[in-house]
């Protein structure tokens, strides 16, 4: 027979077990939260306003499934091994497309033009969903279309935020074809704007990728800070030239959240 799940607390009575439950959660969650590593009996107990008896029937239970562990000079806590796996597990299973639905539709309203969800597809990437906005001159994507990294918002976003070895390897093969008279195709030239788009946080394009067609765009960044996903803003060039930065914020806004559940800590997170 499986071993009986330890009680949190034997002084507890069975009224009493679902708060029991919750201030268990609240420490896993404190250890998250807080800017130490490890944490003692006494500061969880301040932290939360609980008891040292309370906070160490909690911590006896947490260790005995490995969510936490104790260092035993110190007498100081840290999340355990179940802890990361159940990181893990979650970081596993993100679906970024259906975690980005909702807030594409909501960025197409407050902008008023098309957002568009972009995957890399090795050297390429392509649109994977988009939401037009209600009026009558549009911008509409191709979705599974691919397309190169250096041409285009969306393309430079993910370019861009590459590790410096894979801006190296695309810049140096043959990849650089022009899709428009904008398009840039010196490697020198391109290298100096993916260093303007990761110092801003975004990337713009007026017509590099397809005549008539611009768009600003940034990553959704992955727990390991790579590019996940890149959503983008676009509309026809002649309206949004004029609109383009005033939708940067939302756009900003979005990827921000998106890559947080992503599981992304940005500098100042960490």
């Amino acid at each position: 027979m499986p071993a009986r799940p330890p009680d949190l607390g034997a002084a507890e009575r069975p009224g009493q077990s679902a708060s029991t439950v919750e201030r268990a959660a609240d420490v896993l969650v404190l250890f998250t939260e807080a800017p130490a590593r490890t944490l003692g009996v006494t500061e969880i107990a301040d932290a939360l306003g609980l008891s040292k008896p309370a906070v160490h029937r909690i911590l006896t239970s947490l260790r005995s499934r490995r969510l936490v562990q104790v260092d035993e000079e110190t007498r100081r806590y840290a999340l355990g091994l179940t802890a990361m796996r159940l990181g893990l597990a979650y970081l596993d299973h993100i679906d970024v497309r259906r975690l980005s639905a909702p807030e594409l539709g909501a960025l197409s309203r407050s902008t008023r033009e098309t957002a568009t969800l972009s995957a890399r597809v090795g050297t390429h990437r392509v649109y994977v969903d988009q939401v037009t906005p209600d009026r009558e001159v549009i911008m509409s994507v191709s979705l599974g279309v691919p397309f190169p990294l250096h041409a285009g918002a969306s393309s430079k976003a993910f370019l861009a935020f590459l590790p410096d070895a894979e801006i190296d390897d695309y810049l140096r093969v043959d990849h650089l074809s022009r899709l428009t008279d904008r398009t840039v195709v010196d490697p020198g030239s391109l290298r100096l704007e993916l260093a303007a788009i990761r110092r801003r946080g975004y990337a713009r394009s007026f017509a590099e990728r397809q005549s008539g067609a611009a768009s600003v765009a940034a990553p959704v960044f992955d727990h390991h800070g790579v590019p996940a996903a890149v959503v983008s803003v676009c509309g026809p060039v002649e309206r949004f030239r004029g609109e383009a930065e005033e939708c940067v914020d939302a756009l900003l806004a979005v990827t921000e959240r998106l890559s947080a559940l992503m599981g992304y800590m940005s500098g100042s997170d960490r």
